[in-house]
């Protein structure tokens, strides 16, 4: 949805499929950029940024990778220079392919309550009604981020982006 949000920020911006990943090349932050969205499960998302890196010539120092994250609350936003998986199988598996940690991430609470049970029901469903509003504010403020990451760097964007959410 955040990446979404950025194409739609980005007039003339079109994506198509390549391989294992949806790919469109637009203007984010005044520079330009390839946003993409894994095809693969997950679980099996570095496998897809690994070969986009290696045909671009990329490194992952030039990733941003954006992500839900139930171990925050609903609409927290979380932007990171670098970090462990924390848990998180899609951060695992790029964190594992590409053997470094050294990428920025941006992280979007999606937790109201106690993590359930079955956290790929959870992760895979849709958002309740009464949090469709928090949810949205939370992917603009995460494509705000993602553009604050590359016009002024990771730690402008931590700055202006890591707090609580509204109520």
């Amino acid at each position: 949805m955040a990446i979404d949000a950025l194409l739609a920020r980005s007039p003339g911006a079109r994506g198509h499929e390549s391989g294992d990943a949806w790919v469109a090349e637009a203007v984010v932050g005044g520079q330009p950029v390839r946003l993409v969205k894994p095809l693969t499960f997950m679980n099996g998302s570095g496998a897809a940024v690994e070969r986009l890196i290696s045909a671009t010539a990329g490194s992952a120092a030039d990733l941003v990778v954006i992500l839900d994250d139930v171990a925050l609350d609903l609409g927290t936003l979380r932007v990171r220079e670098r970090g462990t998986h924390g848990g998180h199988n899609g951060l695992r598996s790029i964190i594992d392919t590409l053997d470094t940690e050294e990428f920025v991430r941006v992280r979007i609470g999606v937790r109201r309550t106690e993590a359930p049970d079955d956290l790929a029901e959870f992760v895979l469903s849709e958002f309740p009604p009464e949090d469709v509003l928090v949810v949205q504010e939370a992917i603009g403020a995460a494509a705000a981020a993602v553009e604050c990451v590359v016009a002024m760097g990771p730690v402008e964007a931590m700055n202006r982006f890591n707090t609580r959410p509204r109520a």
